[in-house]
């Protein structure tokens, strides 16, 4: 039985389950816990200690398989956490049920190893975290043949893996690729474009291929912000800047060979950039081939697609001018997930406002600007103004009236 000194609660083992597989200070992955863990309290007689809450922050209702598992994450994991080499290059799409001690109980161990098993029809892993003094043979047993991996967790915080998963090959859904889409490099979470000029990031893949330095080129033609500039050329999949240097990926290429087809010369075409500076004019009137080009390439962002054919729903079911809480909400019915990590800041105390336990959406923290994430309501909302896809710019967070922020295609179909 669990000793009385020192009880493990589930969001105590999450908490320390979640910090062994996605630390705060590792570079990659992203993982959301699940809105039951929102809430003030735990059971009846338990409180959620704030600490515990700020280490599982952010929160989100991500269904996977049947269910909604406790945290859904994306990441690399290290060797000893799995029982076999992983399935080619792309990380994990993990899942974790965790079970802790009751007032009444133990930890339901094998329940929990039966909810991660079903997580599998959508996951590539699964783990069921609890105190390590619950682990039974047979519990152990379970878990092997089921192919779930058991995290064994003590009152210290020491998470140790008791089996460990062999990564499978698993469909993707809408829901679990909003978790893919926030840890990959194109993800917003954590991050922010900085600049909400399109040909800032345009310009980069210029600089990357000009015989100058980068940084130089970038800063005396086009900008001097220019670690933004590479953080969103890299967002719009223009460049890979892992490793050093910035190496161009084919829509970076295709940048270039545009500007060689326009203007016979890298230099001669990032030069033009310097007749843009603090213009104010809608991108795709003020150089309309340059516009059509940033279309095609803010087009292959996931995220303008989502909101490209929902605001186009929109449009024939009658709302032509959709403020931004209208769009959360007609989202948030089709695609839970995807909307809350795309706009809602994942500030736990932001999360927990406009998701109750169940995730289902309040409509009244929506009327403050202050719950929106910047880097989409802001940066986002004006490339795709200045790609001539939206009818309006957008606004900083602090200075956002969402009532009166219009999300409305300049040309509906």
């Amino acid at each position: 039985m669990a000793s009385a000194a020192s009880p493990l609660s589930e969001p105590r083992v999450l908490a320390h389950a979640k910090r062994r597989l996605f630390p705060d200070n590792a570079d990659d992955g992203y993982a959301v816990v699940d809105t039951q863990f929102s809430s003030d309290r735990w059971l009846a007689d338990e409180s959620i200690d704030p600490a515990i809450a700020d280490e599982l922050a952010p929160f989100n209702h991500v269904r996977v398989g049947s269910g909604y598992p406790d945290l859904v994450g994306v990441r690399l994991l290290s060797d000893e956490l799995l029982a076999v080499d992983r399935l080619g290059d792309d990380p994990p799409l993990v899942v974790v049920e965790a079970k802790g001690h009751t007032n009444r109980s133990d930890a339901d161990v094998e329940r929990g190893i039966v909810q991660a098993y079903d997580r599998l029809h959508e996951a590539n892993a699964a783990y069921v975290a609890v105190p390590a003094d619950t682990v039974s043979q047979s519990a152990r047993t379970l878990a092997r043949e089921l192919n779930v991996g058991v995290l064994g967790v003590t009152p210290d915080g020491a998470v140790d893996p008791v089996e460990t998963p062999r990564v499978v090959g698993n469909r993707t859904t809408t829901e679990t690729t909003a978790i893919r889409f926030q840890a990959s490099a194109q993800g917003v979470a954590g991050k922010s474009f900085g600049l909400n000029h399109p040909k800032n990031y345009l310009a980069y893949p210029l600089a990357v291929s000009h015989e100058r330095d980068t940084e130089r080129v970038l800063a005396e033609h086009v900008v001097r912000a220019t670690d933004d500039a590479r953080t969103g050329a890299a967002f719009l999949n223009l460049i890979d800047d892992h490793p050093e240097p910035a190496r161009l990926t084919p829509l970076g290429r295709e940048v270039v060979r545009f500007a060689l087809r326009e203007y016979g010369s890298v230099e001669a075409a990032i030069a033009t950039f310097d007749d843009w500076k603090r213009s104010r004019e809608r991108f795709c009137d003020l150089a309309p081939k340059w516009g059509m080009l940033t279309r095609r390439v803010v087009y292959e962002y996931p995220a303008t697609q989502l909101l490209v054919e929902e605001l186009q729903h929109m449009h024939e079911d009658g709302i032509t001018e959709p403020n931004l809480p209208e769009v959360v909400e007609y989202l948030h019915a089709l695609h839970p997930s995807f909307t809350v990590e795309l706009f809602v800041r994942g500030d736990d105390d932001v999360r927990s406002r406009v998701l109750n336990a169940d995730g289902e959406l309040r409509r009244d923290p929506l009327a403050d600007g202050e719950v929106y994430h910047s880097p989409t309501v802001f940066q986002l909302k004006a490339v795709l103004y200045h790609a001539g896809i939206l009818t309006s710019r957008g606004a900083e967070p602090s200075n956002l009236d969402p009532a009166g922020d219009v999300w409305a295609l300049r040309e509906s179909v």
